[in-house]
């Protein structure tokens, strides 16, 4: 494994790690019901960044009565600060670790990463997607919204009724100039339809037009129904607005029903956010709805989401008037996109495959592992997971040409690795690692993974050092 101390001399100091490595030993002590060292080394690993954490270290109970503190925990956030004080240093926003640590205290502990073509594990010391080929997004996140040539602006449309009631509502506001207007146009690169117009002809948005005043923007906001972007904050929910990791991404499938409103696309370049609801979600304006929807309409993007919008108002026009719809779900036609073949769903990769087939997932299965025969030669399959022990040969992977994403356990990396027949065709790949596994055998099947794409090593750093006898 590629070895290589990490920018930032504090990073790569193991006082930096003493307190992180003294909790982890004792928790480990603690599980295993002894506050004694026992004959063998403990293994801990975690993962530690400049915007959160992942330690396996147990949560003090509160007395009774009282919520949790931060001071339940304080001797974790102070151990955790200390790293992350190093990592701002070197300028490292992430790092894996894993640590052996022998019954009188020496500690070898091995830093993981960063590398710019692995992506960080959530929840886990363990790496996250490794990206084969650098800037490649996952299928849905290239896909395009529909042409909708025959789109036209709902009846309720009514600009002059827009400026109107908007005048009333708040007839001190300030409102955007016609340069301020055309300019935002220029920006974007799209026309505003004709109500967004008369929206920011009426108020433009900005704070210093409220002098920071809460209440004043609360009047406004009141008075169009939602936390109003100004016009200089406009911008086209575009499918990179919507971040998701290749893991998450790869297993989506774009999709719009023949009665839908709204595209069931990621993002679209006629997306046009105007405001937020209060709650994470973004409204726009949608000039590329869907089969059954209007030009103008008014979307919810919401943030749990990674596809598709809510439809809130056929209109601007109806959104300020509170004349609210919500699209009615359809059925979909035809087999899934993505299929779940598992002891609880679809029980066969047989019955699974079709020639619309995008995204294949294998999980927990309890009978005989799984031929891929059914899914050679299916067209659109880009995208297979399979839990460990499901296939029954993982050489039949290589069969499948167009995958551009794959997730399995080691054992299956290993047969493909061994045999020469990782898919060449992959953009995106994945280890699955389950429970507690020691995150080392996994990077090392990452690196040579990595190494067939000649990808930047995940690097390994070395920092040796003595935690004492545990106290």
């Amino acid at each position: 494994m590629a070895s290589q101390r990490l920018p930032g001399h504090s990073m790569a100091d193991f006082a930096t790690w003493q307190p992180v490595l003294r909790l982890l030993r004792a928790a480990e002590a603690g599980r295993a019901g002894s506050s004694e060292p026992g004959d063998e080394p403990v293994r801990v690993s975690g993962r530690i960044g400049r915007g959160g954490w992942s330690l396996a270290l147990p949560r003090r109970v509160p007395p009774r009565g009282r919520a949790s503190q931060a001071e339940d925990m304080q001797d974790e956030l102070d151990a955790v600060e200390r790293v992350r004080s190093a990592l701002a240093e070197a300028g490292v926003d992430d790092v894996a670790f894993s640590a052996e640590i022998d019954p009188a205290g020496a500690a070898v502990l091995r830093l993981l990463g960063p590398s710019p073509a692995v992506e960080p594990g959530i929840g886990t010391a363990h790496p996250g997607a490794l990206v084969l080929v650098e800037g490649s997004l996952p299928e849905p996140w290239r896909r395009l919204p529909d042409p909708t040539y025959a789109a036209g602006p709902a009846s309720s449309a009514d600009p002059e009724t827009v400026e109107r009631t908007l005048r009333e509502r708040l007839p001190d506001a300030i409102g955007a100039t016609e340069e301020e207007i055309a300019a935002a146009e220029a920006r974007l690169g799209v026309r505003l339809p004709e109500e967004l117009k008369a929206l920011y002809r009426v108020t433009r948005g900005r704070w210093e037009d409220w002098d920071d005043d809460y209440e004043a923007a609360n009047t406004v906001f009141a008075a169009v129904r939602c936390e109003l972007s100004s016009v200089d904050e406009l911008y086209l929910a575009e499918a990179s607005t919507r971040h998701c990791y290749w893991a998450h991404a790869a297993m989506e499938a774009v999709h719009t029903r023949p009665d839908a409103a709204v595209q069931g696309v990621v993002g679209s370049p006629g997306w046009i956010v105007f405001a937020e609801n209060g709650g994470g979600d973004r409204l726009a304006v949608d000039l590329t709805p869907g089969p059954r929807g209007h030009t103008g309409q008014i979307i919810l993007i919401g943030h749990e989401e990674s596809v598709g919008a809510d439809l809130l108002a056929d209109s601007l026009t109806d959104w300020v008037l509170d004349r609210e719809r919500h699209e009615r779900p359809g059925h979909n036609e035809g087999p899934p996109l993505v299929a779940r073949v598992n002891h609880a769903s679809i029980q066969s990769v047989r019955e699974a495959a079709h020639p619309d087939l995008e995204v294949l997932s294998i999980g927990v299965w309890d009978g005989a592992p799984f031929s891929l025969a059914p899914v050679t030669g299916l067209p659109r399959l880009r995208t297979l997971l399979a839990y460990a022990g499901t296939l029954a040969d993982p050489l039949e992977i290589a069969a499948l040409t167009g995958l551009e994403y794959l997730e399995l356990g080691p054992q299956d990396w290993r047969v493909l690795l061994d045999a020469d027949a990782v898919p060449r065709s992959l953009s995106a790949a994945s280890i699955t690692a389950y429970g507690d596994q020691d995150p080392l055998p996994i990077v090392a099947i990452a690196n040579e993974i990595l190494a067939l794409w000649d990808r930047p090593q995940i690097i390994q750093t070395v920092v040796e050092g003595a935690l004492g006898a545990p106290g």
